[in-house]
């Protein structure tokens, strides 16, 4: 587990050569990488409690914790960075009015689902997701979750059109021209000048920046307990297949990068995303999954090191235990936020068409295009119904209808040729 070996000199790697995620460089070298980890995860696991009002620094630590836990459980095998993830945006966002506790409630529950689903695949093998969950049903369900949120990120725009565009204009531009690891952090980049371009013109409210002011340096992250309604809870759990997906995903694009067969950690990856959600959910975090945002980095770097991940980690836990870092995260104003959910809702909506297309998924087909169709105007239409005294939005109608329409459909029709 700790027991990296240098790879070479520890200050080289040769031409076509990876270090291993069992590897490592120098000390120094590992810490330097280590640290560009963080940067790459920092935007995107801070805008999620930015946006839905969770804790900052409560979030940053359980991603840390849960980082550490996801490494252990894994055995060092797949490096990978546990942090925020912006499914959890569309139901913590539509469940504001019930309360934090009972949005924390569907956190654990996504959380307890999940280590299960990683229990099934590490006692089945990771085939069993392919078969519940195949590609036209694991992207028409990301599909509408981030489509979904379309109104949210129009609503936050119109308040401060002007810092918007800018926000906005500085992420296409930065993600597009940026060079290397500054194209990689558009968002963040986006945000910064965004905040920057707000303050200079008086638009940043008063009373967040008295807080700020007021707000200590070093103290306790802000702790909370969850509470559970079924109708959050229904409205949070298909944020699991969007986890699954992408959990599963990261495995597999590790594998492929390192050389390395790792389906026989699929499901302990699963699990310690599962355990690392239901703990933050728990602690009054936002829920979490393995961060492509790093694979960029490990892409970038061909440093593969576990190593760099413990000290990832360590910073975040560090970073946690300042109040004044959380108040400075939540200076950020509408307008920012409006810039870039803007792009961020759409990348979400368009990582399901990706999977659609990676997997060639046949929209000729009948069962596919009917119940595709059905989930995503059920999830960008907001389909809004009560079951006796439970309300359940467009996220829940559509995920549950494709999975429950998908197989029935396709059984029907197996029936039908026979």
């Amino acid at each position: 587990m700790f027991g990296w070996t240098l790879h070479g000199d520890g200050k080289r790697i040769a031409p076509g050569a990876v270090v291993a995620p069992d590897e490592r460089l120098s000390w120094p070298r590992t810490i330097g990488i280590g640290m560009q980890h963080v940067i790459a995860m920092f935007g995107a696991t801070l805008l999620v409690p930015t946006i839905t009002g969770f804790p900052v620094t409560t979030t940053l630590l359980f991603s840390g914790i849960g980082t550490v836990l996801f490494l252990l459980l894994t055995r060092g095998r797949v490096p990978s960075y546990l942090g925020s993830s912006f499914a959890f945006i569309a139901p913590l966002t539509a469940s504001a009015g019930s309360g934090p506790g009972a949005q924390l409630g569907g956190v654990v529950a996504a959380g307890v689902v999940l280590l299960a689903v990683g229990l099934i695949v590490k006692a089945a093998g990771g085939r069993v997701v392919d078969a519940v969950m195949p590609p036209v049903v694991t992207g028409a369900v990301v599909a509408l979750i981030g489509l979904n949120l379309a109104p949210t990120a129009a609503s936050s725009y119109e308040m401060q059109p002007l810092v918007a565009t800018v926000t906005l204009v500085v992420i296409l531009v930065a993600t597009v021209l940026g060079p290397g690891l500054l194209g990689r952090l558009g968002i963040l980049v986006g945000v910064v000048v965004g905040w920057i371009f707000a303050a200079l013109t008086g638009q940043l409210a008063d009373e967040r920046v008295d807080a700020l002011k007021s707000a200590a340096w070093i103290g306790l992250p802000d702790f909370h307990g969850p509470t559970f309604e079924w109708s959050v809870v229904a409205l949070t759990l298909p944020v699991v297949v969007v986890l699954i997906a992408e959990n599963v995903g990261h495995v597999k694009a590790v594998s492929a990068m390192t050389g390395r067969d790792l389906d026989d950690v699929a499901g302990n990856a699963l699990i310690g995303d599962g355990l690392a959600t239901t703990l933050a959910g728990l602690g009054g975090g936002s829920g979490t999954t393995t961060y492509a945002e790093n694979i960029g980095v490990m892409a970038a770097t061909r440093v593969y090191s576990t190593a760099a991940y413990w000290v990832a980690a360590a910073t975040a836990v560090v970073l946690a235990f300042s109040p004044k870092f959380g108040a400075l995260v939540f200076t950020v104003p509408d307008g920012v936020l409006g810039g870039a959910t803007l792009v961020l809702y759409g990348l979400i909506g368009i990582l399901g068409v990706r999977i659609w297309t990676d997997a060639k998924v046949d929209f000729t087909d009948p069962v596919n295009l009917t119940v595709a169709a059905a989930a995503l105007v059920a999830g960008i239409g907001d389909l809004t119904l009560t079951v006796g005294s439970v309300e359940l939005g467009g996220i829940a109608w559509g995920s549950v209808g494709i999975l429950v329409a998908y197989p029935l459909l396709r059984y029907l029709t197996r029936l039908r040729s026979a």
